[in-house]
């Protein structure tokens, strides 16, 4: 079976926009790079891997694209728009023209805006509409409480690809579970919304028994069923909790218990089914670099 990592992040510190770095666990404040997972992504049979914007700037999601350019792994970046924009629609087309094939799909950094509404507001219709347009996804990132404005826009955007992004960072760290439940149970039954396995491991606090991961884990199961499931690394950030392949083994684990024999589906298909990157022509992995 061949791997694919749906969710990595990539950065060079002295590029300068990265703003939330400045409040990051010390380990996080120097550069990672394609480089340097390519060891451990061989190791774990990782074929494709999608990059994900780290910074709120159009300049980072082309940064992005050169080191997917530069590295036969990485299938295609998820980037950066600023959604409120005027032009809007002239940043997303010129991005994915730049990209050339590249782009897959637009993530604001939503958890970070002050208004829990944000998702909501009619200030980004046209970056939605001309998401559609361009056959690109939309990356969700966001926390519990920006799951009524993003049910809001999700239930009027009925054609747009969309993914949960680390099902919503649930507050395991202090057993936080049934208001985030209700809400996933509802995002859930949007039946264009997919959800991003991944981030659950950093969620634990220190000393933490990993099985509190468990009863989240179950929920999402329950709710998105391993069709809408899609597997991520949430590399380097993971780097905090655990290294690559321990997080791919506990993964495996918990697929194993909640949806036997859905392996292919969650750590595979469904994200080339739902990103859907073009076979556009890749360096050779064995000679990528970045």
């Amino acid at each position: 079976m061949s791997l694919v990592d749906a969710h990595q992040h990539c950065w060079r510190v002295a590029r300068g926009d990265y703003g939330w770095l400045r409040h990051a666990p010390a380990a996080l404040r120097r550069d990672f790079l394609p480089v340097d997972l390519r060891s451990q992504r061989i190791a774990a049979g990782v074929q494709d891997s999608i990059l994900v914007q780290a910074a709120p700037t159009e300049a980072e999601t082309r940064f992005l694209f050169e080191l997917a350019r530069a590295d036969g792994n990485v299938a295609g970046v998820v980037g950066w728009v600023d959604f409120e924009a005027p032009d809007v629609r002239a940043r997303i087309r010129a991005l994915v023209r730049d990209g050339g094939g590249l782009l897959l799909g637009l993530r604001p950094m939503a958890q970070d805006i002050p208004d829990p509404g944000w998702l909501a507001r009619p200030a980004l219709d046209a970056a939605f509409d001309c998401l559609q347009e361009c056959d690109l996804a939309f990356d969700a990132l966001v926390r519990p409480p920006h799951m009524p404005a993003l049910h809001q826009r999700l239930a009027r955007e009925t054609h747009l690809r969309a993914v949960l992004d680390h099902a919503g960072k649930p507050d395991i760290a202090h057993g936080s579970f049934d208001a985030w439940a209700a809400h996933i149970e509802r995002l859930a039954k949007l039946p264009n919304l997919h959800c991003k396995f991944s981030g659950l491991l950093t969620q634990l606090a220190p000393g933490m028994p990993e099985s509190a991961i468990d009863r989240y884990a179950e929920h999402l199961f329950a709710c998105f069923g391993p069709a809408r499931l899609i597997w991520g690394s949430d590399w380097p950030v993971l780097t905090t909790h655990g290294d690559f392949a321990h997080w791919l083994a506990l993964a495996r684990g918990l697929v194993r218990r909640f949806a036997p024999d859905a392996a292919p589906q969650v750590f595979g298909h469904n994200a080339r089914a739902f990103y859907r990157w073009p076979d556009i022509p890749r360096p050779s992995p064995e000679g990528a670099s970045a």
